[in-house]
């Protein structure tokens, strides 16, 4: 049935450096307190960007008369667009170094303007760079070098309906730019969700999360927005393709798959029908603390493999545990959680917790009136979580670098990976700026043949030349990862930022089939330059 909806709303005000609202900024006294943390930081931060000290210059190209409704080429949208949301980019803003402008930005409202815009970019050596959120941090959303003409912004979240709903396959047709609480607040009156929580789901796009593979909340099973995808709808210059829903198919090569993840190289996803959920009726989570990190792996694993399907199995070492405020004692913390639209999950939880005491871990069981005990450690975690990236932007303001990766490994590689990081990316940061660094570690999602660690390497770095230490520590952690066979990234896709571990990693047949995929959807070259193959 068709979807008639009504925008949210808000009135808040986007940053166009850092991340998300500007007030929720970490004001200047906060960000002197949290560099404290690291010693070597700047006595006091760096002053808030603005776009009117940017050297932005008039645009390369003028779009013809029937695209110059959707294109503008305002300073202030241009800079928004220049660049994602990785400290990487925040402190380039910060210095003033923004990297290349977008000559344009258009904001298109359906399919057929996307494929004008594609044409028009075509015979004009004009590079498109998709554009949902902005929220990458991986240099997905950025253009990077001088081949082409002009760089447009192709801004999708005009397209941002709930177009239809199937309530008896439970699912909805959803346009590509719709952010995560515009999506949500259209299925609510439902009573259905997609139920696919990120991080960044107040800034990022169901177009994003397809075009990523992005990783959700979900610890176990449905990791990953793959898993909630019936068919895709795609602008390519080459042409529109819609692959069909289905709930299975042993037809041959996905369709879906080539485009999942392909981060707008290959094309355009406008539109996708996905799987939806009832929304939750029954929660109950619960820590648990270890005094010895091995075991409290060990534990981790058990539960992986049990047939619990927990929503939350995060595991915090201390230093994260201590940062998140989950723990004060030096110890580890499972944070657990359980949800179910049809039954309490009380029990779940009840046999999780006794797997993971079974491992050396202590903590509380649920209330026997069906009720989950309030647990101070789930609410201090996850209020940290939300606030994280801001605090972030306020250690980046006092010169702190502050990188962050994940990747995945079984579990036979997952400790000596974990204690590699550790040694050899603080040993390279401790090069890179004569200050010992702070690298902690999570398991944000867990399998039942391995898992996936969350690392974040926080130092004092060198004024003015943070993005080549940024780069060091990167180089270093790419190393790691591909001697240990995991992989780059378990959810933050690959965009510039990730591509030399891409290619080492990705099989040389595969590389070749990739690059003529490439050429025959994009024979201009314009979609996304650089990013996944040359």
């Amino acid at each position: 049935m068709p979807v008639t909806a009504t925008d949210p709303g808000n009135s808040r005000t986007r940053s166009w450096w850092g991340w998300g609202y500007t007030d929720a900024h970490p004001d200047d006294a906060e960000c002197v307190e949290t560099g404290a943390l690291l010693p070597g930081t700047l006595a006091r931060p760096l002053p808030i960007p603005r776009v009117a000290d940017l050297a932005i210059g008039s645009p390369a190209v003028e779009p013809p008369p029937s695209l110059a409704h959707l294109v503008t080429a305002d300073p202030e949208a241009r800079a928004a667009h220049a660049m994602g949301k990785a400290y990487r980019d925040v402190i380039r803003a910060l210095r003033g170094r923004p990297g290349r402008i977008p000559d344009l930005v258009a904001r298109p409202t359906d399919d057929q303007e996307v494929a004008d815009l594609l044409d028009w970019a075509g015979a004009h050596q004009v590079a498109v760079v998709p554009f949902g959120g902005g929220s990458s941090v991986v240099g997905g959303v950025e253009y990077r070098g001088d081949a082409h003409r002009a760089v447009l912004s192709l801004d999708l979240t005009a397209m941002d309906r709930v177009l239809e709903i199937d309530a008896v396959s439970r699912s909805a047709l959803i346009q590509a730019g719709a952010l995560g609480p515009v999506l949500e607040e259209q299925l609510r009156p439902h009573g259905l969700t997609l139920r696919h929580f990120p991080q960044s789901f107040e800034f990022s796009t169901l177009g994003g999360w397809l075009a990523t593979r992005a990783g959700g909340h979900y610890a176990t099973v449905r990791t990953h927005i793959d898993d909630f995808v019936q068919s895709l709808r795609v602008v390519t210059p080459a042409g529109t393709g819609t692959s069909w829903r289905l709930p299975g198919s042993g037809a041959g090569p996905s369709p879906d798959r080539l485009f999942l993840g392909s981060e707008g190289a290959l094309g355009v996803i406008t539109r996708a029908w996905m799987r939806l959920q009832e929304r939750p009726r029954y929660k109950a989570s619960a820590s648990v603390a270890f005094t010895d990190f091995q075991r409290a792996l060990d534990a981790v694993r058990a539960i992986a493999r049990s047939d619990l399907a927990p929503a939350n199995c995060r595991l915090l070492d201390p230093g994260e545990a201590l940062l998140s405020g989950a723990s004060h004692d030096g110890s580890a913390v499972l944070v657990l959680g359980f949800e179910s639209a049809t039954a309490p999950v009380e029990d779940r939880l009840t046999i999780a917790l006794d797997l993971a005491r079974a491992h050396g871990g202590t903590g509380e069981a649920p209330k026997a009136n069906g009720g989950a005990p309030a647990d101070a450690a789930v609410s201090a975690w996850r209020s940290a979580f939300l606030r994280m990236p801001y605090l972030r932007d306020g250690l980046a303001r006092m010169g702190a670098v502050v990188e962050t990766f994940e990747t995945a490994a079984t579990w036979d590689r997952i400790p000596a990976l974990i204690d590699a990081v550790r040694t050899e990316v603080g040993a390279a940061a401790l090069k890179a700026t004569g200050h010992a660094a702070t690298i902690n570690c999570r398991l944000t999602h867990v399998y039942p043949d391995g898992a996936a660690p969350y690392f974040t390497v926080a130092v004092a770095g060198r004024p003015g030349d943070e993005v080549a230490v940024w780069d060091d520590i990167k180089a270093a952690a790419t190393d790691v990862l591909h001697r240990h066979r995991a992989t780059i990234t378990h959810h933050h896709a690959v965009g510039r930022d990730h591509r030399p571990g891409y290619d080492l990693q990705r099989p040389a047949p595969f590389a070749l089939a990739l690059r003529a995929t490439k050429n025959a959807l994009d024979p201009h070259g314009i979609l996304n330059p650089g990013v996944l193959i040359d």
